[in-house]
């Protein structure tokens, strides 16, 4: 009983975290006129704030010291805040600037490139329809490159960036919410001064757009934190099949939003693009939930091992 109530508790944290992942493209443009740079300042800066008074309150500062004491790490961690940088960044400008619908591609086509760069770094093997999943997805971006006239630069780049810190936090093998408080702690100081040359240079928003202004660019940590938070909790009470699944919660709503709400346009070409992307993640998620039924029933055939009392070895005369 207490497993199914945990279970179902950790579905709702998930619904929740990728919920508000999918619909954080209604926030950003509320931020306007500030430009994307100044955004991203102020969502490294009050992300340090909100994590370190959540750390303050769960007492949680052991960590602090063996991670200064590992070189490694620490250079790691400044890799990861610098590409997450680029991420969080590309987005936000890509959301105050019409392209709502590209940024969500970049979500969907996010777990193949996981896929490519576990074969190119890791040098992982992949089953069949792995590979059927990458190369309807490498088509796929063919034809949005026609239909864009470019490649798609914006999807392209928030996928591998993501990815890329994927595979940094999985070196890392830190806590959620102690590797973004390491991260914003790298990122703060240069965060800081810049917002401060902006108020040397009269260019800041933050004190010249009002009080609301000013308090919606300070939310910005908690539309970083509040997600992540959630996610922690239920990447520890459902099966990362299920999270896997859950993850493409985010970019529906976004493609939803940039096509219904947004409005962007959506020619026939893009359609064609899109719709060998989700080819390719329906093939990724067919292949994932029969792997994961195969083992369980491996798992539940296999005969029970009888347990060996091993004598104690005696110590040599």
């Amino acid at each position: 009983m207490k497993a199914e109530n945990d279970q179902r508790t950790g579905l709702l944290y998930g619904f929740g975290a990728y919920g508000m992942w999918g619909l954080v493209p209604l926030f950003w443009p509320l931020l306007k006129p500030s430009a994307a740079i100044e955004i991203l300042a102020h969502r490294m800066v009050w992300s340090l704030a909100v994590v370190g008074l959540a750390l303050l309150a769960l007492r949680r500062w052991g960590w602090i010291r063996e991670l200064l004491r590992q070189p490694r790490k620490l250079a790691l961690t400044t890799l990861a805040a610098s590409v997450i940088t680029v991420n969080w960044g590309l987005y936000i400008w890509a959301v105050n600037n019409g392209q709502v619908v590209e940024a969500s591609l970049g979500y969907f086509i996010n777990p193949l490139v996981s896929i490519a760069i576990g074969v190119l770094v890791l040098g992982e093997r992949l089953r069949r329809a792995q590979w059927a999943a990458v190369g309807i997805s490498f088509a796929a971006v063919l034809v949005l490159a026609v239909g864009y006239g470019r490649p798609p630069w914006i999807s392209l780049i928030l996928a591998f960036s993501f990815a890329t810190y994927g595979l940094i936090k999985k070196k890392l093998d830190m806590g959620g919410l102690e590797s973004l408080t390491a991260e914003t702690a790298v990122l703060f100081l240069p965060a800081l001064g810049y917002l401060l040359w902006l108020g040397t240079q009269g260019r800041s928003t933050f004190a010249t757009e009002g009080l609301g202004h000013s308090a919606l660019l300070a939310a910005t940590g908690l539309v970083t934190a509040v997600p992540l938070v959630f996610f922690g909790a239920a990447a520890i009470r459902v099966p990362l099949s299920t999270l896997g699944l859950l993850q493409y919660m985010a970019p529906v709503f976004q493609f939803g939003l940039g096509v219904l709400y947004f409005h962007e346009a959506m020619p026939p070409e893009r359609w064609a693009g899109f719709s060998l992307v989700w080819a390719a993640l329906a093939v990724l998620t067919w292949d994932a939930l029969r792997t994961a039924r195969r083992s369980r029933a491996r798992l539940a055939a296999a005969p029970e091992v009888p347990a060996v009392v091993v004598a104690p070895a005696r110590e040599p005369a």
